[in-house]
């Protein structure tokens, strides 16, 4: 009995490896979020998917668009003037009264941290007049410089409207931009504030269980949650380490208790299986006679199991190829011009042309200097050595 267990094991173990060799990663985690996305935030590289396209109820993640548009586009210490209906607002709030003088950046924080849908109306009143209008000014600022194209927004907060939509994807990429804001990343990364209010003075502690610690995970940087009847319960979550910067998504979860499983078996495979890796801006790469370089650091991110190819083309993009032959990524390059003046770049040996240049105009004037003198002795008759 001792010798088959010992035989299943063996047997159990070569699978398991040779899967891993063939695959590049262990199997991805199964899940029970309806759709869910890991993209890693430097590369843009999607690890793990589950319906990430299909158009879905956001519930309060919606907050995170309404925040990054109106740090971008509003002066954040100009003062709003709470209306009657912000202060009227439905669900979680920040306890807003009408008539009450609050910056922007204040609003945005109890936006983020407390999810307050009255400070969602308020911004969107003080940033556009009313609801409906920011909601296409908002929209036209997803499509045009987030560059998402299965979102329609209705609402700054994400309470039940049934043509308030997006998908997994597109949450993924509106974090992943938000994020590269500091004054965003930081308010995202709030564990808690002191909120002095007009009627409501207290600490706002963020909802988000991994952020606050009350799951411990020390790797996570932000976090947002969100619930409706509708759209279950749904998480957006931003973690990081020196080898990769994580945005994980999860729509309709049963519970909440399931969204935060879900993502930390999500963060757990990406870790466990994927770095990125940096190309420095001006990094040399050759085809034939031709040379191309980097015009800016570029990121990509692998399988910690499968070695990486790096090969140029003909159009001068630089292909990433694991070794099991599958492309990670494409870049474009410029093509160096050997005939012009550059600086010496990462990669590239010898001299720059400039000091070249200068090197070969001292000799050619210590040569004329020395033919000068040597004319001049020869045509004086008065000379003597």
């Amino acid at each position: 009995m001792s010798k088959i267990i010992i035989i299943v094991i063996t047997v159990l173990a070569f699978n398991s490896f040779h899967f891993t060799k063939a695959f590049g990663a262990s199997l991805p985690p199964t899940i029970v979020s309806e759709a869910a996305i890991v993209l890693e935030a430097n590369s843009g590289q999607i690890l793990y998917e589950k319906n990430s396209k299909n158009q879905m109820y956001p519930a309060s993640l919606t907050k995170i668009a309404t925040a990054i548009y109106a740090i971008e586009t509003g002066q954040l210490d100009d003062l709003v003037t709470v209306s009657s209906n912000a202060r009227n607002a439905e669900g979680s709030k920040v306890y807003l009264e009408e008539g009450e003088k609050v910056t922007l950046n204040k609003l945005v924080q109890g936006l983020l941290i407390n999810s307050g849908n009255d400070a969602g109306i308020a911004i969107a009143e003080h940033l556009s007049g009313s609801v409906e209008e920011f909601s296409n000014n908002i929209n036209t600022y997803l499509n045009n410089v987030v560059k998402v194209d299965n979102t329609i927004f209705e609402n700054p907060h994400g309470l039940f409207d049934s043509e308030h939509v997006t998908t997994a994807v597109d949450l993924a990429k509106i974090t992943q931009y938000a994020m590269q804001n500091k004054v965003f990343q930081d308010i995202f990364g709030t564990k808690e504030l002191d909120w002095d209010g007009e009627t409501w003075d207290t600490t706002l502690i963020t909802h988000h269980k991994l952020l606050k610690g009350e799951i411990p995970y020390k790797e996570v940087t932000g976090g947002k949650t969100g619930y409706i009847n509708a759209s279950g319960f749904t998480l957006a979550t931003t973690a990081e380490t020196n080898k990769l910067s994580l945005i994980v998504i999860t729509l309709n979860s049963s519970t909440d208790d399931e969204a935060y499983h879900d993502t930390e078996k999500l963060l757990d495979y990406a870790f466990n299986n994927y770095e990125t890796t940096t190309i420095q801006k001006g990094t040399i790469f050759k085809l034939e006679n031709e040379q191309y370089r980097t015009v800016k650091n570029i990121f990509y991110t692998s399988s910690i199991n499968w070695k990486v190819n790096k090969s140029v083309n003909s159009d001068g993009t630089l292909d990433i190829i694991e070794e099991n032959g599958d492309l990670i990524a494409n870049y474009q390059l410029e093509k160096k011009n050997l005939a012009t003046p550059n600086i010496v770049e990462k990669g590239e040996k010898g001299f720059s042309f400039n000091l070249v240049s200068t090197f070969l105009v001292l000799i050619l004037s210590l040569i004329a200097l020395n033919l000068y003198f040597r004319f001049s002795k020869s045509s004086n008759p008065n000379y003597r050595e």
